[in-house]
């Protein structure tokens, strides 16, 4: 009788801490709210890995439906970062006809750095490309980019 008695405790105990797990699971689920940033500035986690728009228009008319990076035949080697940085600069070049006869491709360098190649020609940073308004077309397509973010 004691054994049974010991045996309905157990399972009585066992049912009531997984009913209090399962109601603390359904609470918290309820407090998870997918569209409302923390701040004004931030947008939710699900929605802060969409690419930016470019990279997305870029894919689009590709026919690769939407990725997070637009990678073509032919380009160097770089971080999905730098595919998305290359893809709004190659936005802000098309919109400046000055610039329309560079070719810029971000990749990645032997050390592991990230290099500019600019009409075939490999710069470790922006001040050393020979173009000031290209130099502030990359400033301002990274600018864009960390304000994506």
């Amino acid at each position: 009788m004691q054994t049974q008695t010991v045996t309905f405790l157990l399972v009585g105990f066992t049912l009531i801490v997984i009913l209090g797990a399962f109601g603390l699971v359904v609470l918290k689920s309820r407090q998870v709210n997918l569209t409302k940033p923390k701040s004004p500035n931030e947008k939710p986690e699900w929605m802060r890995s969409m690419p930016p728009k470019e990279t997305v228009a870029a894919t689009l008319a590709d026919g690769e439906g939407i990725t997070l990076y637009d990678y073509d035949e032919g380009e160097k080697i770089a971080a999905p970062f730098s595919e998305q940085i290359e893809d709004i600069l190659n936005a802000l070049i098309a919109e400046k006809p000055e610039l329309s006869s560079y070719k810029v491709d971000l990749g990645t360098s032997e050390t592991g750095s990230l290099q500019f190649w600019v009409n075939e020609t490999a710069y470790d940073r922006i001040e050393d490309i020979p173009n000031q308004i290209l130099q502030d077309v990359i400033k301002q397509a990274i600018a864009k980019w960390e304000a994506h973010k």
